[in-house]
């Protein structure tokens, strides 16, 4: 099939398919989110417009932005799905570096297809290229190599025979699940060759689901029937692998109670009787006090990052823990006795390995105790109080006025502290993506967009601050444009509210975060109003003083979202320095002159650095 290059990787992409966690059959990459520039848009650009009424193609506003939809788009598939995304060289290619970044670190698929300089070289230096004084090969391009778990440059067409297969291999493999990057130099875009036509038979994707060694299992099943005191966690790969309902099966079958990581959140529904609630920083005192007594940790699908795991605080010293992965990478850390296996195969296996062990009943039932004792802290919390409304107070809100299949989300600043400490599933399955491996701001208002439009059951709600809003909100209009639905909630704190919160509360004066400590040339400087920027977005506007008329203006923009198949924006005014704690320890460098020194040297002790075996 005589095809360009572009030709030829649109006509694979649609060849594509993904089998759902239910047994569905859909497109592997049902969206393409572009930016065109001199890099793309006659090579890859034509190739799309040719297919445009099978493949769609988003126009986005910034590449970031767009990037980040795509990411949004992963999570709220489980996976299952993969956006694209390309640019122009340059300028454009660079600015999605970020959310390369964004998916590497929360193992989430993407497709980035960043225009690239001339192979030829013959019009060198080109408009957007960056020179490398010492090797000519070398393109901006290339910064993507350490964000990527594949990375290709393509620079003649029939390479796509060889490395279209392993594009493939990375976004739908469990364990190696991350961005791959094609850079595309423009000039071999548009050169044509003869591909054989069974490259774009149609493929469809199933979940793997690799078994567990059985030596592994077996040792994993002795460590677990010497415990009395066991606690199991739940990651992001749990979700992904389809194996909450297993894990709950396995919880109640051996009296386990129960956590959850930030991206394993709302696996469990919030009433169930061994739920501890969520583990870590931004999680609960409840989940964190069983961590602290337990005698062994089962962590199934999660790479125990620092939030996690209060900078390895949260365990005892002498805790042994089993570590369940996909990824052998994540499964090995911290001398961890590893499973390398999917979550759900493992906990299949692990089962009948362990007969009819149980943990010790007083255990089994302090999860609901402790549990109930943060029920009680949160419903103190979101207590109607007058004035400015808490941030607790306004996922309170949320959390009451939304439905079992709606879907929440929310990335960096404060918000995640409140939203995964405080909000209470359903147990409708996962419904919330909290982007805090990366922490990227912006990702709220982009990573709604994608959600939104992968999200077909309930209505996607973001939630974020004004430093978020500030920092990427072009999105905004892309979704407004596109007529994809989507709440999003502006909370108003006069800054960067949460790092003057680690600043101040490590005994730092109060510098460049909160307006009020920033440096002007004003008596009186100017403000941000939300609404009328929103508005000027398409979206529809609804503002809020108080709790009462947040919950009002939420109801009213779910509705306005709805009908008007647009974005509807609530802006409110929140509190800067009411804040929901969950009693767990976080390392930060902390200078000796300031007052939180002595505070970082009492904890540092306690940090575990290598498991016992």
């Amino acid at each position: 099939m005589r095809m360009t290059t572009a030709q030829a990787l649109v006509a694979w992409l649609i060849a594509q398919h993904s089998e759902t966690l239910d047994g569905r059959e859909v497109p592997l990459f049902p969206a393409v989110f572009a930016i065109f520039g001199h890099g793309n848009v006659l090579g890859l650009g034509t190739a799309l417009e040719e297919r445009r009424d099978v493949l769609p193609v988003w126009r986005g506003h910034t590449e970031q932005g767009m990037a980040l939809a795509a990411v949004g788009l992963a999570k709220a598939t489980h996976r299952r799905q993969v956006g694209v995304a390309t640019s122009s060289i340059g300028p454009g290619a660079l600015n999605m570096v970020t959310a390369a970044g964004v998916a590497h670190a929360n193992r989430l698929p993407l497709l980035l297809l960043p225009g690239d300089t001339f192979v030829s070289r013959a019009p060198d230096p080109v408009l957007q290229q960056v020179e490398n004084f010492g090797d000519p090969t070398i393109t901006v391009n290339d910064a993507f190599r350490p964000v990527s778990r594949y990375f290709d440059r393509i620079t003649r067409p029939e390479q796509l025979i060889a490395t279209l297969p392993q594009v493939a291999r990375v976004l739908t493999d469990p364990a190696d699940a991350g961005p791959v990057t094609l850079a595309l130099p423009q000039d071999v875009q548009a050169e044509a060759a003869d591909f054989p036509g069974s490259l774009f038979a149609p493929m469809v994707h199933a979940l793997a689901r690799p078994r567990p060694d059985r030596t592994a299992l077996a040792r994993a099943a002795t460590a677990l029937r010497s415990a009395r005191r066991p606690l199991l966690i739940l990651g992001g790969g749990v979700r992904y692998s389809g194996a909450g309902p297993r894990a709950l099966e396995f919880a109640q079958r051996h009296g386990i109670p129960v956590t959850e990581t930030t991206a394993g959140r709302t696996l469990v529904p919030h009433d169930h009787p061994l739920y501890a609630g969520p583990l870590g920083i931004t999680g609960s005192a409840s989940a964190n006090t069983l961590a602290a007594e337990a005698d062994l940790v089962l962590a199934v699908g999660t790479r125990l990052q620092d939030f996690t795991t209060a900078s390895w605080t949260a365990f005892r010293p002498d805790v042994r823990m089993v570590s369940i992965n996909a990824a052998r990478f994540d499964a090995v850390k911290h001398g961890a006795i590893a499973v390398v296996a999917d979550a759900d195969a493992a906990l299949e296996e692990l089962g009948p390995e362990l007969g009819d062990w149980q943990a010790a009943p007083d255990w089994t039932t302090r999860a609901a105790t402790v549990r109930g004792e943060w029920d009680d802290h949160i419903d103190d919390l979101r207590e109607p109080t007058p004035g400015i409304p808490t941030y607790a107070q306004i996922v309170g809100a949320v959390n009451d006025l939304s439905e079992p299949a709606d879907y929440v989300m929310t990335a960096s600043g404060g918000m995640p502290g409140e939203l995964v400490g405080g909000w209470r599933s359903g147990g409708d399955g996962p419904s919330m993506d909290v982007e805090y491996g990366f922490s990227c701001m912006g990702y709220e208002l982009a990573g709604a967009w994608g959600a939104a439009l992968a999200h077909r059951r309930g209505l996607v709600t973001t939630m974020l601050g004004d430093g978020s809003y500030l920092m990427l909100n072009s999105e905004l209009f892309s979704a407004a444009f596109a007529g994809h639905p989507l709440v999003a909630v502006v909370c108003d704190n006069d800054g960067y509210a949460v790092i003057a919160r680690l600043q101040e509360g490590q005994g730092g004066n109060g510098f460049n975060n909160l307006y009020r400590d920033c440096r002007t040339n004003h008596p009186a400087p100017p403000r941000v109003n939300f609404a009328a920027h929103a508005h000027s977005l398409g979206c529809a506007v609804f503002t809020a003083t108080d709790l009462d008329g947040f919950r009002d203006a939420y109801l009213r923009a779910r509705g306005a979202a709805v009908q008007q198949s647009r974005p509807a924006v609530v802006v409110v005014r929140t509190q800067p320095s009411a804040w929901t704690e969950a009693g767990a320890w976080w390392e930060v460098g902390v200078p000796a002159q300031l007052s939180g020194r002595e505070a970082y040297d009492a904890a540092k002790p306690g940090q575990v650095r290598y498991l016992r075996p």
